[in-house]
């Protein structure tokens, strides 16, 4: 059985949010259009405490886009956002949810972000998606969401690491850029990962996967 994995569909990083991915409204119709095509549907959500060490205003003196040491290991800076229970951690309004099976927080350690929906960023804790997967037997997954060069394509680089046949669904995604290329180089290293690009129309001429 295969996997469809929705990552981060959330306000905060629609138009209009606090962390706003360009177009990302775009890749709901996407998301709606393929659930049928799976029979396991799996959603993750950016899930911050108030505290949370990713947040700009948690730093004095400094502004999103910088970067910091936190914990360890370098940290960019982002406006606040997707903080637990808010409006703008909620999943966006028209993102049908009536199918997802499960659904995944990360990023709830205030000392670690958290890009991969598998691990924290130092890969100290893990979210349970992988072992979840791994009970169900499932080897092949498809994840489409936001943002394509963070969220999407560190739980790409994960999956493949933990041996997951692993597929993105390219016009389900949108990218943040925060640097220019940023969107081909995250491409590139997911391609040089082994992960499979493809589009959503490549699933709607197979039938049901899963």
């Amino acid at each position: 059985m295969n996997a469809l994995i929705i990552v981060d569909l959330q306000n905060d990083f629609l138009p209009g949010g606090a962390l706003a991915v360009s177009h990302g409204d775009e890749v709901i119709p996407v998301a709606n259009n393929l659930q049928r095509r799976f029979n396991l549907l799996l959603a993750t959500q950016d899930w911050h405490p108030p505290n949370h060490g990713s947040f700009a205003t948690n730093h004095p003196g400094k502004r999103p886009g910088d970067r910091i040491m936190l914990d360890g290991i370098e940290q960019i800076l982002w406006p606040v956002h997707c903080v637990q229970n808010t409006r703008g951690a909620d999943f966006a309004p028209s993102f049908d949810t009536s199918r997802i099976a499960h659904v995944f927080h990360k990023g709830i350690d205030p000392l670690i972000d958290s890009y991969s929906t598998f691990f924290d960023n130092a890969h100290r804790r893990r979210t349970g998606l992988g072992e979840y997967l791994k009970e169900r037997s499932i080897n092949d997954i498809y994840l489409l969401g936001l943002a394509l060069d963070y969220c999407v394509k560190y739980s790409v680089l994960d999956a493949r690491h933990l041996g997951f046949n692993t597929h993105i669904i390219l016009d389900g995604c949108r990218g943040i850029g925060l640097d220019s290329g940023d969107l081909d180089r995250a491409i590139d290293e997911m391609k040089r990962a082994g992960a499979i690009l493809l589009q959503s129309h490549d699933l709607s001429l197979s039938g049901k996967n899963g």
